[in-house]
């Protein structure tokens, strides 16, 4: 029965090769770092599995058969493929290939992600990236569906780990402001307090992190907010605050300093915030794909840290 070309052995071919270049079995051993009998019995073995003489008899030394450099010429050619296999596969296991997939909420996408997977682009350049816009509740359902590789969250504290299925760690610490309408009687007011505001009616989502978020820091004022709308979306919310229909926290990530009608106040002796955080599932950050994405995040979120979000 004719052997199929996938059952050699590419040590032999390997051995044949340097045969070859080298032009004795003895030498060919040493750079080999085997005995002779070794070098002769691969070579055997080959040409069986060939089905022909692979070696001649020349004098008291052997040389390859026009068999064997037929046999060579396209063993090179398979040779310098794996090459070239060993060396893009050397990409993924040093994190410079493969592909990495980011869930975020909205807000996080421009200022967070968004530089982040710019900078792997310089960096990593064969490393593919996806971004998978999402609630900042969902994130964790699209990691353990296997959807996405890291998400970024929020929440109220600085997670801990009683979910063994993920690792979690802050991002950042985003301020919140407090949104009012242009004419409000605070609406000049350098720092409101927020308990200042405890009668007002405010606008925040029906569940999830960010309800958490404003109920916290109101709790924390000593108030608890009197849920006036429901509205998860920052236009929407905005464009409430401006038509005088309630008051909102808006963190300092949503960039809203250009809404018309509406004045953002930094409560300053409240001083409330909510937590970005990544979240990987348990055990996956070692890989170097996901490590090097972490890494362009917190590098980005360090520099808004210091440069455009921190409490002045």
């Amino acid at each position: 029965m004719p052997v199929r070309v996938t059952d050699w052995d590419l040590r032999k071919l390997r051995v044949l090769r340097t045969l070859h270049e080298l032009g004795t079995v003895r030498e060919t051993a040493e750079a080999l770092s085997m005995t002779p009998s070794g070098v002769s019995q691969q070579l055997s073995s080959l040409s069986r599995q060939v089905g022909v003489a692979l070696l001649e008899a020349h004098g008291r030394r052997v040389r390859l058969t026009d068999a064997a450099h037929v046999l060579l010429r396209h063993a090179d050619v398979v040779l310098a493929q794996l090459e070239r296999a060993e060396a893009e596969l050397d990409g993924f296991v040093r994190g410079e290939a493969g592909r990495v997939r980011v869930g975020a909420f909205a807000t996080a996408i421009p200022t967070l992600v968004v530089p982040a997977l710019s900078t792997l682009r310089r960096t990593h350049p064969h490393l593919r990236t996806r971004v998978h816009q999402a609630e900042a509740a969902e994130v964790y359902e699209l990691l353990a569906a296997g959807e996405v590789d890291i998400g970024l969250s929020l929440a109220a504290q600085i997670p801990g780990d009683q979910d063994g299925r993920y690792e979690r760690g802050e991002l950042l610490t985003d301020p919140l402001d407090v949104a009012l309408p242009a004419g409000h009687r605070l609406a000049d007011a350098p720092a409101p307090h927020l308990r200042d505001l405890s009668d007002e009616p405010w606008i925040y989502g029906a569940a999830g992190p960010w309800r958490d978020i404003t109920v916290a820091a109101c709790a924390q004022a000593g108030f608890v907010p009197e849920q006036g709308h429901v509205a998860s979306d920052w236009r929407a919310i905005l464009d409430m605050v401006a038509a005088g229909l309630g008051v909102a926290l808006v963190p300092r990530l949503a960039a809203a300093d250009d809404a018309p009608g509406v004045v953002l106040r930094t409560p300053r002796s409240d001083r409330p915030r909510r937590h970005v955080v990544w979240a990987v599932r348990a055990g996956s950050g070692r890989r170097p794909q996901i490590d090097a994405a972490l890494r362009a995040l917190t590098q980005v979120a360090a520099d808004l840290h210091s440069t455009t979000i921190q409490y002045k």
